[in-house]
């Protein structure tokens, strides 16, 4: 019986005829068999709509849709967009609305099947249409936007080109790669499939803790046509994780596991056969243990080790400590004291984890999404038992991160797998395979007081969290760190204590996720401070004011800080506050069963590593023929690296910025530019591509002899520099060129000026901070516990802003996650383990946005600018749950804030 059928259709406005099995998805078709990658695959389960497609003009889930049932029929991805919807592709660009692309063609299909219908759609008819495609980072408020720009039906930014020479830096430039998010050529880790590549699936643990051994592997390899590679296969130390002194986790489980989800064995084989491949019967036998689940059971005197040799399941403590906390609330007229608990928060990225590694000679190869290379380089040469320049890490275009992907994933499996044949080896992980093993939020429990003079002046504070890291260490060191120092929020606080631990449980490893603990730390500490707003009688936001760090202040780590944007925020909020807290009192007045409230919150936020090295390296050359090349190390999620870095370096350099070619992460072809984690880029990388910048220009300008005010320009075979009516060629003929193929070249580094903390938690943790203060206006229904924003505006100092589109949209992302976080995100590990279970905002979800742009100049920062990736989430869930309180008296202290709690804690306030 032939088990391929011919399904004739029309793709993309060709004839076509594909062999395809009949019950072959159509989005495996596409990509597999025709090539056509630009159409996405997030879940396989119509969750995510990242595969949406056109068939007969009508928005249909690729992955849900049987091959066959395209026979006869038109097809449209997102790579024959072009043909009929041009601008909408342009008005994604002009607005920003792509970031890391990977719903982008999922959003694009369903905007053009709106607009073909329903060419003057409202706004509402767009957050319908796109409702079921769902993006993790832009908020959806800039594709709104692009779509009804399109439409005609919004405003159309001004268009903005290169530039001359100074004037990168502020202007609202689209991304430089964001041509190929909007057309369908973006490459990401699962679009890349070398011909012969053996396929590779894991074989996972269904406890969180237990013992195991293996049957006869080989007889059962050999009966399915396949290979196993296990713990013995694996060459060098078996051991991974992205602080060296703390790696403790297994590329492949050996006789133990600790948490659910924990891959024992990885499994090589032809396409067509792991495809078709059943792992019931692999020969492994489990003997389950209790588990442990809880910090607090973790922490009990007895409990089981999860890593023996280790004194207890603490992994790390942190602490700052200042003053004399205790006389300072025995002078305190009020004293608040509270507690929060947050739940395991999945980074819930569009795309899962995948991957493809080869041999080039004796070298390994690995393209992967990752956000950090050069880590992710060195942790397999030493799992790999290989020096450093014998593996070469190649980041493809990143479907999302937020902290995740900074930590391995399928790296180890797929490296042993190509190490081991010296055949290309191919996985991609499922949306369950992703969220079942894959690093979460800390959960955290938390409890602290603090205490105001009869002015509401802050005099002390105190704070302890348990913040469960999981089976291994991941970032929880950083984690316990950070928390302490940041606990405080942005305010002078003279007489402070506060201590965090990261603690091992059999839950999945905690890692980082866009604050490295301070949102859960500042749920509690905002939320506080409300409390003691209300006690001493001051507006909330007044009491904010009052009390914000100002330049010359002191922090709680004894650092005098400068460049200090708290006040500026909170002053932005005030006509903005009094006007919500007036329409609130006069909705209030006039409905019984639904009540508006508003909430304010802040943040800070430190850039980088805490107290600790942080370099990044920049390469900028000119070759023999005149081209100009930066090689810019720092990996875009979507953030903007890619386009704010060459910002900063082409106005250091004095060119316009469409004189530069660049070349990407690639630890065989870039220099380190440090991971992309705790909003340091813009700030270290950004540092480091100014000085680079900087250092060719005094190159130029010395070869030429010229003063500072000369212009550069480029033309084939020769710099040249002009004064006025003075002109000088350079001759790049003459000049010798380097190893790496430049006859003009420069390289320069950057490390933020830190001090470490010493047993007090008294130094210079982050040389540079950001700020930020957000307003939510919520409505709370009385009798059903919903909560529904309304509008959030949220201010933040970014010190300088180098593109104000890109900034808007990292607030508008961080927003949204925030929003998720405080009403609706709780991972529970094996009940969670997809996008229909798990929610997250979608286009419906999200309120009016209203970003803020701050400049307060660092005087460490690039151009003064600072970061801005976290920051833009921490403060939203505070905002939100004092909001929640103001409306309904109601106060949250387990998140998410769902409906029962919600409820609860109305009947709770009203006794």
């Amino acid at each position: 019986m032939k088990d391929t059928v011919g399904i004739s259709l029309t793709l993309n406005g060709t004839p076509v005829l594909l062999e395809a099995a009949p019950g072959r998805r159509l989005s495996e078709a596409l990509r597999g068999d025709l090539g056509l990658t630009g159409t996405k695959v997030g879940c396989d389960a119509g969750d995510c709509g990242a595969c949406t497609v056109l068939i007969d003009g009508q928005p249909v889930c690729a992955c849900l849709t049987p091959a066959i049932r395209a026979e006869g029929r038109a097809v449209v991805t997102v790579e024959g967009l072009a043909a009929r919807t041009a601008d909408l592709q342009a008005a994604f660009l002009r607005h920003g609305a792509a970031q890391c692309g990977i719903c982008t063609p999922g959003m694009l299909t369903s905007a053009a099947a709106l607009l073909e219908v329903n060419p003057a759609p409202t706004r509402a008819d767009v957050e319908v249409a796109l409702g079921g495609v769902l993006c993790r980072c832009t908020g959806y408020a800039k594709i709104i936007s692009a779509v009804l720009d399109a439409a005609g039906q919004g405003g159309r930014p001004d268009p903005v080109d290169m530039l001359g020479a100074g004037q990168a830096v502020g202007a609202r430039i689209e991304r430089l790669d964001g041509a190929p998010k909007v057309d369908g050529r973006e490459s990401f880790a699962a679009d890349h499939m070398p011909a012969g590549a053996l396929w590779v699936r894991a074989l996972r643990a269904p406890h969180f803790a237990a013992c195991f051994t293996l049957g006869d592997v080989g007889a059962w390899a050999a009966a399915k046509g396949v290979q196993v590679f296990t713990a013995a296969d694996i060459p060098g130390r078996n051991l991974f994780g992205v602080i060296p002194d703390c790696a403790d986790q297994p590329g492949l489980a050996d006789g133990r596991v600790r948490m659910r989800g924990e891959a024992v064995a990885a499994i090589a084989g032809e396409p067509a056969v792991i495809e078709a491949l059943e792992l019931d019967d692999f020969p492994v036998t489990w003997q389950e243990e209790p588990a442990l689940l809880e910090t607090a059971a973790a922490r009990a005197a007895g409990a089981p080790l999860l890593h023996p040799g280790r004194e207890g399941n603490i992994l790390i403590g942190g602490l700052v400590h200042t003053g004399d906390p205790e006389a300072g609330f025995a002078g305190a007229v009020h004293i608040a004291e509270g507690q929060a608990e947050t739940a395991f928060v999945e980074h819930a990225y569009i795309e899962p984890e995948a991957g493809v590694a080869w041999m080039e000679g004796d070298v390994l190869v690995i393209r992967a999404c990752t956000q950090a290379p050069v880590m992710d380089r060195d942790d397999m040469a030493w799992l790999m038992g290989l020096p450093q320049d014998r593996v070469r890490v190649i980041p493809s275009a990143i479907g999302g991160g937020f902290g995740s992907k900074l930590d391995l994933s399928l790296q180890p499996l797929i490296g042993l797998v190509a190490f081991k044949t010296g055949r290309p080896a191919r996985m991609v992980y499922s949306r369950r395979e992703s969220m079942a093993s894959t690093t979460k939020r800390h959960p955290a429990k938390m409890v602290a007081r603090a205490g105001v003079d009869d002015e509401g002046r802050l005099l002390a504070m105190e704070f302890d969290g348990d913040f469960d890291t999981g089976a291994y260490a991941s970032w929880g060191p950083t984690v316990a760190v950070r928390v302490p120092v940041h606990a405080s929020g942005p305010y002078r606080i003279p007489n402070y204590h506060a201590e965090a631990r990261a603690v091992h449980t059999n839950g999945p490893p905690s890692g980082a996720f866009r604050g490295f603990g301070v949102p859960q730390a500042g749920i509690l500490q905002e939320t506080l401070f409300d409390d003691l707003a209300l006690m001493a009688g001051i507006d909330r936001l007044e009491f904010r004011r009052r009390n914000a760090l100002r330049d010359g202040d002191r922090s709680v780590c004894g650092q005098q800080m400068q460049g200090v944007g708290i006040g500026p925020c909170l002053d932005a909020l005030q006509d903005p506050w009094v006007r919500a807290l007036e329409a609130a009192e006069a909705f209030n007045a006039d409905h019984q069963g639904v009540k508006r409230g508003v909430g304010v919150a802040s943040c800070w936020y430190g850039c980088g590593n805490t107290g600790m090295p942080n370099p990044s390296t920049m390469r900028l050359g000119i070759t023999p023929e005149g081209r100009l090349r930066l090689h810019q190390g720092a990996t875009d999620l979507g953030q903007g690296s890619n386009t704010v870095i060459p910002q900063i370096c082409a106005d250091a350099l004095g060119v316009p910025l469409s004189e530069f070619t660049f070349i990407g992460p690639d630890t065989a072809l870039t220099p380190d530019a440090g991971k992309t984690s705790a909003s340091r880029q813009t700030v270290v990388s950004g540092n480091a591509a100014y000085l680079a910048g900087k250092a060719l220009r005094a190159k130029l300008l010395a070869l030429s002899n010229m003063g500072e005010t000369a212009r550069i320009g480029f033309e084939p075979g020769a710099v040249i520099v002009t004064d006025g009516a003075e002109r000088r060629r350079i001759d790049l003929a003459g000049q010798p060129v380097d190893p790496h193929g430049y006859a003009l070249a420069v390289e320069e580094s950057y490390d933020p000026p830190t001090e470490a903390l010493d047993e007090n938690g008294q130094g210079r943790p982050y040389a540079v901070y950001g700020y930020g203060a957000h307003l939510a206006e919520v409505e709370v229904d009385l009798a059903l516990g919903t909560v529904r924003v309304i509008r959030l505006t949220a201010a933040h100092d970014l010190g300088r802003v180098i593109n104000p589109m890109l900034a808007e949209g990292q607030i508008e992302g961080g927003v949204a996650q925030g929003l998720g976080l405080a009403l609706m995100e709780e991972f529970i590990p094996g009940r969670t383990e997809n996008l229909h279970d798990y929610l997250i905002p979608t286009a419906g979800d999200m309120p009016e946005i209203v970003p803020i742009l701050i400049e307060t100049p660092d005087p460490e920062g690039p151009y003064g600018a600072k970061g801005l990736g976290e920051h833009a989430l921490i403060p939203t869930a505070p905002a939100i749950l004092n909001a929640i309180r103001h409306a309904s008296g109601a106060k949250i202290t387990r998140l998410p804030a769902l409906p029962h709690r919600v409820l609860a804690a109305i009947r709770e306030a009203q006794g």
